[in-house]
């Protein structure tokens, strides 16, 4: 009998861990790290530089093909370029992905399904903030909601950062771990300067009711107690950082900092975007209202939004956080071309993590792509090579991809209706949130 209970036991914890292994005969016996290195050297004048400082440059990139069976189902086929989850990047605000995907999911764990229930934020500590509202929301009220939006919107850092106190470092990634997302660490707020002593500390706050008086869930302050433990390289980074408007003579120290690996990146995207080919265990627990509020978000240009309203285009312009197409040109992106994606950039680097449809070709394809360009090599000083570097190789790199898949053959068309409600948007006029 306990030998028959052994090997239930085993073929459960095989069962429940099968998504892990699957995905690491996707990530290695389908991987190509031949093919985007040929495609830019064909092209050496957009990549001969950077290629020929790639390691300079800290360059990674994972570009994943999307093919169609005859009941549309997509299957992935990666191919890479200096991919190596052991070599650190600094994520900046790609990590706000999981951050509100975990909040939206964290509400639904509470049963409340209302995402813009008004969220009041206390502060217990002289370096916390309170919140008692938020003027760009339809109703004045700060939400998770709103909050996502923003992230996805423009890449708000207070969003990001209210959502991380909300959902907390521990739950965050604990839930990351146990849906297979192990090479991530995410327990700093962004834009803030914040100490690592400052972040061990989680605001409390309460979610109300729509009257904004009966309370339905109470949060105490809290402090993270999660150890985290990486086997990763380059830490400690650049000759110089800039403390407190003074040049330290030492590398900066990444050591206590956010992580995130850029496979995991992607897969993290490709599971909020296709959740019904993934392993259940590995899904979000969302609800389709979630997931358009994600979709849309995630789909839409800022001048598109009305609560938040970014009125300024010459500020937050169509590709405002959308690196991948046409790096930093300031020209309207057409809409039958929609990026989902969450980028980040800080402390000389820029990654791009994306989803680039095209409704018109017939075009579906995923890169994600990170970059470092720090030439003097201090950090904080605000010298970065984003615009003469990072955003034209990016942009490159998202036009060479479109161009290879708009030459692919497939077998079968796919069939994008799924995303094709986000291709546009209502009027400002016609949006209530």
């Amino acid at each position: 009998m306990n030998f028959f209970l052994l090997i239930i036991t085993m073929l459960v914890v095989l069962g429940a861990n099968d998504h892990l292994f699957a995905q690491k005969r996707t990530t290695t016996a389908l991987r190509d790290t031949v093919l985007l290195e040929q495609l830019m050297r064909k092209q050496l004048d957009k990549f001969g530089s950077v290629l020929a400082n790639a390691q300079k440059h800290r360059v990674q990139i994972l570009y994943t093909q999307i093919d169609r069976d005859k009941q549309n189902r997509p299957s992935f086929r990666s191919f890479s370029y200096r991919l190596d989850p052991r070599e650190y990047y600094y994520p900046a605000s790609t990590t706000k992905l999981p951050t509100a995907l975990l909040a939206l999911e964290k509400m639904n764990r509470l049963k409340l399904k209302n995402k813009y229930l008004p969220m009041r934020i206390d502060s217990t500590r002289p370096d916390q903030t309170p919140v008692t509202g938020d003027s760009s929301s339809a109703d004045g009220n700060a939400s998770v909601a709103q909050y996502v939006k923003k992230i996805f919107l423009v890449s708000d850092n207070d969003a990001h950062n209210r959502l991380l106190e909300f959902v907390t470092p521990d739950t965050l990634n604990k839930a990351l771990y146990a849906k297979g997302f192990t090479n991530v660490k995410i327990n700093r707020r962004l834009g803030i300067g914040a100490t690592m002593t400052q972040d061990s500390y989680m605001n409390p706050l309460r979610i109300y009711a729509e009257d904004g008086k009966t309370v339905l869930y109470s949060q105490t302050a809290s402090s993270p107690t999660m150890q985290y433990k990486f086997d990763v390289r380059d830490l400690k980074q650049g000759k110089g950082v800039i403390k407190r408007g003074a040049l330290v003579n030492e590398p900066i120290d990444f050591t206590e900092s956010n992580y995130v690996s850029l496979e995991t990146l992607q897969r993290i995207l490709q599971t909020v975007l296709f959740p019904e080919i993934m392993p259940r265990t590995a899904q979000f627990n969302l609800t389709p209202e979630d997931y358009d509020l994600v979709y849309s978000s995630m789909a839409k240009f800022p001048r598109e939004s009305r609560f938040p309203r970014y009125a300024d285009t010459t500020q937050y312009y169509d590709r405002y956080v959308k690196f991948a197409m046409n790096g930093n040109s300031r020209e309207p992106m057409p809409s039958h071309i929609r990026v989902f994606n969450k980028v980040g950039d800080a402390y000389g680097y820029v990654i791009e993590n994306a989803y680039v449809v095209d409704f018109k070709k017939n075009i579906e394809f995923f890169v994600s792509a990170v970059i470092y360009a720090n030439e003097d090599e201090i950090f904080n000083d605000e010298k970065y090579e984003y615009d003469t570097v990072s955003f034209p190789f990016l942009g490159n790199l998202g036009d060479m991809l479109y161009k290879y898949e708009a030459e692919r053959k497939r077998t079968i068309t796919p069939v994008l209706t799924k995303f094709a409600k986000y291709q546009a948007f209502p009027p400002l006029s016609e949006q209530k949130r």
